[in-house]
């Protein structure tokens, strides 16, 4: 029952929907949690493991331990289940659950995951693939215009909605295996850039991107767009640098 995750419920709610009488409630629970064994609580939850010698011999032991038979506990499965089929009740695996979040005494939750962590690689990456927008224009001049149908602009929008969540970067094999290959994150928002007509630093970005650590050490393993929470192809994306930075180096450019 400790891997039991409650939406709006707790373990003794689901007991007390049991059709019991509160006196035969009350004297279960006492029970539970009073009796015990060579002065060692048994059915409380606590008695969790012990090892018994059985033989003559040393290691000739048996182990064994009780969850609990608290009113907590007792019966509760049924109603367990009926919870679990009317989708107000999760169930996740021990090996999951890193903590249980605890609101005024009850269950409401667990986490899964510890999310804090040093984004500074991620971003050092994005740097280092140029992806901040370098405009010529000045703020006399007029609003660019760039037609939503064009080819360079649909190109940008089928990469533009990354938001820096970095399940793209921690999903790559390449990374894990090579420290300073950019990322799926940082290449994807220097496809972006690159079909950005306002943008002027494409020379430079190009030439950031086409190195040992760039585009070319992607193997296309899909890990990235299969993890992307917004649905983006980082693989695709990272191809069409791959095709642009070989054009570029064919033209002399870079």
């Amino acid at each position: 029952m400790a891997d039991l995750v409650r939406d709006d419920i707790g373990l003794g709610e689901i007991a007390g929907r049991i059709e019991l009488p509160r006196q035969l409630l009350q004297e279960i629970q006492r029970n539970g949690l009073s009796t015990q064994f060579n002065g060692q609580n048994i059915l409380d939850g606590t008695f969790s493991s012990a090892q018994f010698q059985v033989g003559a011999n040393a290691n000739q032991t048996i182990s064994f331990g009780i969850q609990g038979a608290t009113t907590n506990l007792l019966g509760a499965y049924q109603a367990l289940s009926r919870q679990i089929g009317l989708g107000q009740v999760r169930m996740y695996p021990r090996t999951e659950m890193l903590d249980l979040v605890v609101i005024d005494g009850r269950a409401r939750g667990i986490v899964v995951r510890d999310l804090v962590t040093d984004m500074t690689p991620f971003f050092d990456k994005w740097a280092g693939a140029r992806g901040r927008f370098q405009g010529g224009a000045t703020r006399k001049d007029d609003f660019a215009r760039v037609a939503p149908g064009s080819p360079a602009r649909q190109l940008a929008d089928a990469g533009i909605e990354c938001i820096g969540c970095g399940a793209c970067y921690s999903s790559c094999d390449v990374v894990a295996w090579n420290p300073a290959y950019l990322g799926p994150a940082a290449l994807n928002r220097a496809w972006t850039l690159v079909n950005d007509v306002r943008d002027t630093g494409n020379r430079a970005r190009l030439a950031a991107v086409a190195g040992d650590a760039g585009c070319h050490a992607c193997h296309t393993h899909m890990s990235c767009t299969e993890r992307c929470p917004k649905q983006i192809s980082p693989t695709a994306s990272i191809a069409g640098l791959k095709r642009m930075t070989m054009a570029a180096a064919i033209k002399g450019e870079i």
